[in-house]
């Protein structure tokens, strides 16, 4: 485990994350899915053109990154996204290939949003794990510290995040490129990260694990784990958790200019139900959300595609929706049926 102290420092250089070698490996990874995108097939119509424009634009620092197009999704909730143009979004690529394998390293292992060999899946089966560490097998209360940050992407502070990023990177001109792009979206000035872009994942996990390393190595918590903005603390104390909570809210406060939302930071038993990354979870099994049933139902009943259902079904197979998946099928005959009269 890397301390705060100790820092590893990352060895690539400006130029080999800028190459025409990395910016074409970086476009294959890019394209994936995108092919028949109007604006990436604009590009590609033109693509060593534009990638060598890239690259002198890059190389003589006269790059400057574009604007955004701004639109909104429901996922579940409504969510602002901002899309960057194709060119600016091969670079996100670019650096992110270089950069990922390294700052992945200095994670804490109980980190689990957008990483290799991560997601909820395996942060729910960490949390049953350390539930039944704590609860000692189910004989003993088990206490959870759930928290949610308060507009997480939109609070992400540019100046403390490339301070990190400072620390970690030795080469100037990498770190002049990150505030190219750190500084190229704000929803005040100085202040917001874009959802949407792929380096924002990576950089918001920067960000938060300063508050992972402080949580595993000054608050030596044992059973933590968290997802994006959402994280939870296990105990056999009620007291304990009460008191961490108080010094979590400082730190996040005081070094990161972030405040916990005032409707989601909750202590509950684990025998209540603790919802967490889309599910009640229990002792020995979990349940979906209502909300999260209602609006899977709602979705295929819309929009059926065999890929959506197929998505949902294997979803259903980690908890304890056995009853749903046949719901969902008895749902889609009957539609089916209708169809057909």
């Amino acid at each position: 485990m890397i301390s705060n102290r100790v820092k590893i420092q990352l060895s690539h250089s400006f130029e080999e994350i800028i190459s025409v070698e990395n910016l074409l490996a970086a476009w294959q990874e890019f394209i994936k899915g995108k092919r028949n995108k109007k604006d990436v097939q604009e590009f590609s119509l033109h693509l060593m053109d534009n990638i060598f424009s890239l690259h002198r634009g890059l190389l003589h620092h006269t790059y400057n990154h574009g604007g955004y197009q701004a639109f909104k999704i429901n996922d579940p909730k409504p969510r602002d996204i901002h899309k960057a143009t194709v060119r600016d979004r091969l670079l996100h690529h670019a650096l992110y290939r270089k950069l990922y394998p390294f700052f992945d390293k200095t994670f804490v292992s109980d980190s689990y949003s957008c990483r290799r060999n991560k997601g909820t899946h395996k942060a729910i089966n960490k949390f049953r794990e350390y539930a039944y560490i704590v609860s000692k097998n189910n004989t003993q209360t088990c206490w959870i510290l759930k928290c949610d940050i308060r507009k997480f992407f939109a609070n992400i502070d540019h100046a403390i995040l490339l301070k990190i990023l400072g620390e970690y990177i030795p080469d100037k001109n990498i770190i002049n490129l990150l505030e190219n792009i750190v500084e190229s979206f704000a929803v005040k000035p100085g202040v917001g990260l874009p959802l949407g872009n792929l380096t924002s994942q990576l950089l918001v996990n920067i960000y938060m694990n300063k508050f992972d390393q402080f949580v595993k190595h000054k608050m030596k918590a044992k059973y933590y784990i968290r997802y994006a903005d959402d994280f939870v603390f296990l105990s056999g104390s009620k007291k304990l958790l009460e008191e961490q909570l108080l010094v979590v809210e400082d730190f996040l406060r005081e070094e990161l200019k972030l405040e916990m939302h005032p409707d989601k930071v909750f202590i509950k038993t684990l025998n209540s139900g603790v919802d967490f990354l889309g599910w009640i979870n229990f002792f020995d099994h979990r349940v979906l959300r209502t909300a999260t049933k209602k609006r899977m139902m709602r979705r295929l009943q819309e929009n059926y595609k065999k890929e959506t259902l197929n998505s949902y079904l294997g979803m259903l197979g980690w908890g304890n929706g056995e009853k749903l998946q046949k719901d969902i099928r008895k749902k889609l005959l009957f539609l089916w049926k209708v169809s057909l009269k």
